[in-house]
């Protein structure tokens, strides 16, 4: 791989989820630290025990305090802090989740201070308050600290209910306002939410997409050929969740389909992974008699390539509430496999702006179960070939790891900016004002 001509930088990445979990943040959280002991940065994580989205802290991490982590050459020390991990986590548990490690990263943090000097603080939110013992260090220590945006968890969490006092959510934007100010730089994953973060502060806000190795997730032509490895027959068309299973997907509709659906022979569905939510979806299949669903475990990522191209309809889920609070980080490895996306999000949302934009795959409202059957039944009969290869192009061109983390260092090296929506957040902002004053 070509380094980066750049001196050599001491990174350190604050953030609840990391390497080895295979979805979600902690995904990329991972490939980005590996992208950068490639181009010969030194890096630091102070992260927990791998535990997402099984909610349940993997083998062979269970019962241990604090870890340390070495790789062979010395470039990379991971850091794992103890946490509180519920087996069902309601709104009130997540909170304590949240809180648990940020006491105890905090130890952690507090002893990195009598370590080398860190160059950049990357602090990954979710948990948002993770950002004060970023914005500690850097203050104590001098180092630029990037906040990193994956999901606006303080209004997801008010929008979902977790959050119903309105004085302690004024509070919380309070203490994310005070840690963006504090940040040198601030970024997102989304246009969208780039839109929502910029209302919040005079920052430029840097745009640093999840990516795809798109040499990895690639089209395969023997689908037929796929599809028996998993027990199914060329005939059957595939429809495939895959991802956590938890309360924002809203998968119970999928098994009230699955029953209508049950005189479609051919049509099969697979709700594949891990969740809170897993066990009580296939009891209500169970209690169904369903035999066009399976429920699988998360595919090992050498062969989750060859499982999303035995797919022929790929769901990406969201409810209403939590359209454009979060990108769904499974889309990428769809597009970049040419696979054929049915997305649900709400009009004027990042998602239904870039498939329509782009017609890379197929995008309705949100939480309309009759319309989402009738057009898993047309996704399912219909030639939908420029799509799946509009989808490939898109991914190429970006979602393309190298191109964003080079990109993204190249700014923070050089400050030379590679994307920017100032104007439109300006024209926004003003809007709002305009109105305020009517």
């Amino acid at each position: 791989m070509e380094q980066i001509n750049i001196a050599k930088k001491r990174i350190l990445l604050l953030g609840i989820n990391f390497s080895p979990e295979l979805t979600g943040i902690g995904k990329y959280s991972g490939e980005m630290i590996d992208w950068l002991i490639k181009n010969g940065y030194d890096c630091t994580v102070v992260t927990s025990f791998p535990y997402y989205p099984n909610w349940s802290v993997q083998k062979p991490y269970r019962g241990l305090f604090y870890k340390k982590e070495v790789n062979e050459t010395g470039d990379l020390r991971v850091y794992r802090c103890p946490l509180y991990v519920p087996s069902v986590p309601t709104g009130k548990k997540r909170i304590l989740h949240d809180i648990s490690f940020f006491f105890t990263s905090l130890l952690m943090m507090l002893y990195l201070l009598f370590k080398p000097k860190s160059d950049y603080v990357f602090c990954v939110a979710p948990p948002f308050h993770l950002g004060f013992l970023s914005a500690l260090y850097c203050f104590l220590k001098g180092s630029k600290m990037v906040y990193h945006i994956q999901d606006l968890q303080i209004e997801a969490a008010r929008d979902l209910g977790v959050i119903k006092n309105q004085s302690l959510f004024a509070v919380m934007l309070k203490m994310e306002k005070f840690i963006m100010k504090r940040a040198s730089y601030v970024s997102t994953i989304s246009e969208g939410m780039l839109e929502k973060v910029a209302l919040k502060t005079d920052k430029r806000i840097l745009m640093f997409p999840n990516w795809v190795d798109v040499e990895e997730f690639h089209p395969i032509n023997k689908r037929d050929e796929l599809k028996k490895q998993w027990g199914f027959t060329p005939a059957d068309k595939i429809v495939l969740y895959s991802g956590s299973i938890g309360e924002k997907q809203g998968l119970e509709s999928l098994i009230s389909i699955a029953n209508d659906f049950q005189h479609h022979a051919s049509i099969q569905f697979i709700i594949c992974g891990n969740g809170p939510y897993r066990n009580k979806l296939q009891q209500m299949a169970s209690d169904k008699k369903l035999f066009n669903i399976s429920f699988l475990p998360l595919q090992p990522l050498h062969i989750f390539n060859e499982f999303l191209n035995m797919s022929d309809v790929h769901l990406v889920l969201q409810k209403k509430n939590a359209c454009d609070l979060m990108m769904p980080s499974k889309l990428a490895g769809i597009l970049s496999s040419g696979g054929l996306a049915l997305v649900t999000a709400e009009q004027g949302s990042t998602l239904h702006k870039i498939i329509r934009e782009h017609n890379m795959g197929v995008v309705i409202n949100c939480e309309d179960e009759s319309l989402l059957a009738s057009t898993i039944l047309a996704c399912c009969s219909g030639d939908h070939q420029v799509r799946t290869l509009n989808a490939r192009a898109y991914a190429m061109r970006e979602l393309n790891r190298e191109v964003i983390l080079k990109r993204l260092f190249s700014e923070l090296e050089t400050g030379v900016a590679f994307k920017t929506l100032a104007p439109k957040i300006k024209e926004i902002k003003t809007e709002l004002v305009f109105s305020n004053h009517n």
